[in-house]
Formats: C-alpha cells, sequence, structure tokens
C-alpha cells in the first residue's frame, strides 16, 4: 500500500530552541494516528509543515506520493484541518461562516448550504445556523469547526484536539464519525491529552518527546515495551513520573500547610 503521507529525518529550530530533532515516520490510507506529546514536544509545528505553514530546516515530506517541495497549494484541497486554537469570524453567521470555507474550497454555494445545514442538524445545531458565531458555546463553536473540516470530503484529516467543549453524546457521534471516515478509507491524523480516547481510536500510537519519535506502534505493541495504560506508557516514555508528588505539594499548599519549595 502506498503511503500517503512520509516524514524523512524533519528537523526545525525557532532561534536556538530545537523544536524537531529528526522525526521520521509513514502514515498509510485509512489509518488513525494517535500523535501525541507533552506540550512542546513539537506536533503542532509538525502539523503546521505538512499543511505548509512553516517549512522544515532539513529533511524532506511527502504526501500523497510527492515531495512537499514539489507541490503547489492545490494538495491542501485533499486535507480537512482542526487547529487546538481557532479563531473564527464571531461577526459571521454559522452558514455565512461555512459559505466562506466552502468556496475557499471551491464548493458550489448551495451544496455548501445543503451540507453544513444537514451536519449542524445532526450535530444538534442547527437552529443556530444563521446565528452570529460570537453567540455560540465553546461546544458549539467546535461543531463548527468540525464539520468545516469535512466539507468537502478530504482524504486526510489533522484533527487537534477535536473533542474540545464537545457534550458526552456528541462525543460519541464524533467518535463513530471517525470510525465511519476509516471505512470509507480517509486517514486521521489526531492529537488529544485525553490519552483513553487515543488509545481507543487509533490503529497506531506515534509519542513525540523533546523532538523525537519515542515510540511508535498499535497500543498493544507499545505495551511490550510498558505495561499498563496508555497514560502509564506515556509518563514512562517521557519521563514524568512525579505527578503524585506535585499534585501532594500542591494540596499542600491549598490547605496553607508545608508551602511547597519549587
Amino acid at each position: 500500500m502506498d503511503k500517503i503521507l512520509e516524514m524523512k529525518e524533519i528537523t526545525k529550530s525557532f532561534g536556538g530552541n530545537h523544536v524537531l530533532k529528526g522525526v521520521d515516520f509513514s502514515v498509510y490510507p485509512g489509518e488513525i494516528i494517535g500523535y501525541i506529546g507533552p506540550n512542546g514536544a513539537g506536533k503542532s509545528t509538525t502539523v503546521k509543515m505538512i499543511l505548509g505553514l512553516l517549512q522544515p530546516d532539513m529533511g524532506e515530506i511527502f504526501i500523497f506520493g510527492k515531495s512537499l517541495k514539489d507541490l503547489g497549494d492545490t494538495y491542501k484541497a485533499r486535507i480537512g484541518y482542526v487547529p487546538e486554537n481557532a479563531e473564527l469570524y464571531d461577526t459571521l453567521s454559522a452558514e455565512e461562516y461555512l459559505l466562506f470555507v466552502g468556496r475557499l474550497y471551491g464548493l458550489e454555494e448551495d451544496i455548501v448550504r445543503e451540507k453544513s445545514l444537514k451536519m449542524m442538524q445532526i450535530l444538534g445545531i442547527e437552529a443556530a445556523f444563521k446565528n452570529r458565531l460570537s453567540s455560540f458555546s465553546k461546544g458549539m463553536r467546535q461543531k463548527v469547526l468540525i464539520i468545516s473540516s469535512l466539507l468537502h470530503n478530504p482524504d486526510i484529516l489533522f484533527w487537534d484536539e477535536p473533542l474540545n467543549g464537545l457534550d458526552a453524546n456528541s462525543v460519541q457521534i464524533v467518535k463513530e464519525i471517525l470510525s465511519e471516515l476509516k471505512k470509507e478509507g480517509k486517514t486521521v491524523f489526531y492529537s488529544s491529552h485525553i490519552m483513553d480516547t487515543v488509545e481507543k481510536l487509533s490503529d497506531r500510537i506515534i509519542i513525540l518527546n523533546e523532538g523525537r519519535v519515542v515510540a511508535d506502534g498499535h497500543f498493544d505493541e507499545l505495551q511490550k515495551v510498558a505495561d499498563g495504560t496508555l497514560e502509564q506508557l506515556f509518563n514512562q516514555l517521557t519521563g514524568f513520573n512525579e505527578y503524585e508528588e506535585l499534585a501532594n505539594a500542591f494540596v499542600s499548599v491549598m490547605k496553607g500547610e508545608t508551602p511547597y519549595d519549587a
């Protein structure tokens, strides 16, 4: 099977800060990839380079079988993106915003309007179709972002914390959407700090720490390296084992007992 995405020894620095230090992995069509790591590990930087928003210092990125160096912007029409912290145009209504996104992808307005309304209906927010985004709750805004990433039927999705703000029922729907997308042969690049969700949804899990890939495989395979849950494995591979001590110290300070000496 041909690779849909390949990173070859990618490095990236900002000033003297080496964010990525030779990131190397391949992704295949129909895979759900859990791409996780501590804050500052380089996850968002990786995705921004794949999207062409940043350039690697060294190494090469291949997507849809071609080097990113040889592609213009047309490949982006095959990508859906939900960033962790997205800024919506609050003065627009949901309808106007989704029409705007649809036009960027070259879709006809009638098709965008019909698909948007149906998707919002499925997610339970169709009544707000013509309302300004400034009036939307965090969960409603997240649903609009998810819809905007799927309007154009992309081949590969980059979703960063896509369940942020969603209620329990909506989380279940989105999880099922991911399963259906996988059946359609879509590839999903999924980043989240909710380890239980990543563990259950992902075909493969890639763990990034200090700019390097420290684990890559199915959860069952990774358990051969370290027993326990994905959260325990993550803590072990990223060298973080002080959470209990820090939690106890935090509560002690809160109670006015022994001040925590940082």
